[in-house]
């Protein structure tokens, strides 16, 4: 009886040191959206001359803006660069009223990577191709949030620098936004095609590789299944019931959706996406699910040791906002 007393007592120990470590961290946290405004600079590597940097609240000045994260990515850039800047190039091509750019944050690589990304601002100019430099590693999630910040587009399309996601398939993501933002028009009495512009209609359209599950699980290790299927559970505890896939690295937003999340979003690194989506929900940002090709790129910085730190990032939002330590303003 007198183990199954101290037992107890031990376990209640540890949730009460578990609870408290979870709050003090949310509590550190709760004003980590402040420091979004940091500055960004641009520089223009032919003129050697900085370049005004745009911010999330100013008007559009392109249609799309592609936000790459990059870190440590000096062997598979080059690819996904070409191949992204290849097809931006000829859609231009065909279509005059298509403008473009694409915003490579190098989230403070140890490699070439910076090298790499300003060789693509000199050969496409600092117009079509831009580079923010973090300085330091603060993961995924900053680094994205920082390139949304300062982008220039009416939508505005995370990717990421390994290419598992064709380039192409945002125009899956695009369309269906535009079919989204119709429907909006047409149920707000006040709307109308004059007078609303895309940027203007707060939607998330969310690159979707659920339909690839059942091939992924056939293949897998059976350990990898029991985590994978474990995480995809506390996602559903954090976030709630929505977004199938939430980890794709392939999501497109409206200039009002991506000013309302990326101003507010907290989390840094893997699970600033489920952020993301918790995000949605509060403020009512309607969500699209949209299947996209995808394929495995060797060099994933993704590993099992990747788990644990995933399941403590989604803890501390769940605090955060659930105890009111986070508030969100649109």
């Amino acid at each position: 009886m007198g183990f199954l007393l101290t037992f107890s007592e031990l376990l209640v120990a540890l949730i009460t040191v578990l609870f408290s470590a979870i709050f003090y961290e949310a509590y550190k946290r709760r004003h980590n959206n402040r420091h979004v405004d940091a500055p960004a600079i641009f520089e223009d590597p032919n003129s050697l001359k900085q370049v005004p940097c745009p911010h999330i609240h100013d008007p559009a000045e392109k249609y799309i803006s592609l936000i790459m994260p990059a870190f440590n990515e000096e062997h598979r850039l080059p690819g996904a660069l070409d191949e992204t800047m290849n097809y931006l190039q000829q859609r231009a091509a065909k279509d005059k009223s298509f403008t473009y750019e694409v915003v490579i944050v190098d989230d403070g690589s140890a490699d070439a990577t910076n090298r790499v990304a300003f060789g693509f601002v000199k050969k496409y100019t600092v117009d079509n191709v831009r580079v923010i430099l973090l300085g330091k590693n603060h993961g995924k999630g900053e680094a994205i949030r920082k390139g949304m910040l300062h982008s220039r587009g009416q939508l505005l399309l995370m990717l990421d620098a390994d290419g598992a996601t064709k380039v192409n398939d945002l125009e899956k993501l695009e369309d269906q936004i535009h079919a989204a933002a119709k429907e909006f028009n047409l149920g707000d009495s006040k709307a109308t095609d004059s007078n609303i512009r895309i940027s203007d209609v707060p939607i998330a359209a969310f690159g979707s590789r659920a339909h690839l599950e059942e091939k992924a699980l056939a293949t897998r290790k059976w350990y990898r299944n029991v985590l994978m299927k474990g995480f995809h559970l506390v996602v559903l505890l954090s976030a709630g019931p929505g977004i199938r896939d939430t980890q794709c690295g392939f999501k497109m937003f409206t200039r009002a959706a991506a000013r309302s999340l990326f101003t507010n979003i907290r989390l840094k690194r893997w699970c600033f996406d489920v952020e993301v989506v918790y995000l949605c929900k509060r403020f009512g940002i309607p969500m699209l699910e949209i299947s996209v090709n995808w394929s495995e790129i060797p060099g994933s910085k993704v590993n099992l040791l990747s788990i644990p730190n995933m399941l403590w990032e989604l803890a501390i939002m769940s605090m955060g906002y659930r105890t009111g330590l986070w508030s969100a303003c649109k």
